[in-house]
């Protein structure tokens, strides 16, 4: 009594293929891949460091209205 070999595994999977159907199988199948891609990018976007924006990034207050001269 050990762990499945690559046929019991094999065989789990076309068995879950037939009563599951094909095309429900491959949308949890796209569902799984959506779920580990959001994951992937929550993780990533949580390592980078926040930061206060530079002088560089910050946007440039407006120039003034030149004065208009009344002749």
């Amino acid at each position: 009594m050990g762990s499945f070999s690559l046929m019991h595994w094999l065989l789990f999977g076309g068995v879950a293929i037939l009563v599951l159907g094909g095309g429900r199988f491959s949308s949890m199948m796209g569902d799984v891949a959506k779920g580990i891609k959001q994951f992937k990018k929550g993780m990533a976007d949580e390592d980078e460091p926040k930061r206060e924006p530079s002088r560089i990034d910050a946007k440039r207050d407006a120039e003034p209205a030149p004065l208009r001269e009344d002749h």
